[in-house]
């Protein structure tokens, strides 16, 4: 049984930082605001277990996918994860066992971190944000419905926090391409209610006050929902790819985590590690085949 009393000082917490949305943002200008970025603490999902989605009580997957684990804060009834339609989870399920309730507390202090604070300098950007551009940086946006294009440019180290101040985070057909080496799982959209993405294509970690509902399209991220103490997760045709669960060698964009780089010893067996360009393109471990005096290379190097 989850803990009724922690969870409503949490709410209550919360819900104290949300109701300052408005005051924490003007509309002066269109810049990046000067927040302190130290609120990253790992919004990129290190401190919510590696699961793609968290729901305060059910989430519901009909038709689509989802790579990573899923969990849900509250047990059985009414906690629930139901599958239709051919839905398929690769990760672990979890309704309120101890992984998910602790990930989902840790989703609730990365919300309360990231709410607006009185006196941040963090003018609204208002409109659907197509055609837009944006460096790494917090930005507040209205809560109009979001179409069409918005780019984040790098660099692979650039962190985005995008807080919908206040109210929902819609989008029909909206899609956010990543240049310059930006990685997905380094955007957050922070959003004070809920969060609702139909044919779109939205790469970033959503944050959501309420319910999360992704219709179609892919979804390259994690999903937590019901910061604000209610909040389900509802996937329907769309392919959801978690930050922290997926396999493979990929670059953070939605198509595999990156590997470790490897122990360059040789004959220490292979480690299922990313060789880079050791030993001058050639390999000095057991990746690429090596073993003593014979340290992967190829070619008659």
């Amino acid at each position: 049984m989850f803990n009724l009393s922690r969870m409503t000082a949490r709410v209550a917490v919360t819900l104290s930082f949300a109701a300052l949305l408005t005051a924490a943002c003007n509309t002066d200008s269109n810049g990046p605001s000067d927040l302190n970025l130290s609120a990253r603490n790992d919004h990129s999902g290190n401190n919510s277990s590696g699961f793609a989605v968290l729901a305060n009580a059910a989430v519901t997957c009909t038709g689509g996918s989802i790579i990573g684990d899923v969990g849900t804060f509250q047990t059985t009834p009414p906690g629930a994860i139901t599958l239709s339609e051919g839905c398929v989870i690769d990760g672990a399920q979890d309704i309120g066992g101890p992984a998910a309730v602790a990930a989902y507390e840790a989703f609730l202090d990365q919300y309360a971190a990231l709410a607006p604070q009185p006196g941040d300098n963090c003018p609204i950007i208002t409109g659907t944000l197509a055609g837009q551009s944006f460096s790494p940086g917090v930005y507040c946006i209205s809560a109009e419905a979001k179409t069409g294009v918005v780019t984040l440019n790098g660099p692979a180290s650039g962190v985005w926090v995008f807080k919908v101040a206040p109210g929902a985070f819609t989008g029909t057909s909206f899609s956010v391409v990543l240049a310059g080496g930006a990685q997905a799982c380094n955007v957050t959209w922070w959003v004070d209610a809920a969060a609702t993405m139909t044919d779109s294509d939205l790469k970033g970690n959503v944050l959501a006050g309420a319910a999360i509902t992704l219709t179609r399209g892919t979804f390259a991220g994690n999903a937590w929902a019901g910061a604000a103490g209610v909040g389900d997760v509802t996937v329907t045709g769309t392919a959801v790819v978690g930050c922290e669960s997926r396999s493979g060698n990929g670059n953070g964009n939605g198509g595999g985590k990156n590997k470790d780089k490897c122990n360059q010893g040789v004959g220490n067996g292979p480690e299922g590690c990313d060789p880079g360009n050791s030993n001058n393109r050639h390999g000095s471990n057991d990746e690429n085949g090596g073993t003593p005096g014979n340290p992967g290379r190829r070619g008659g190097h």
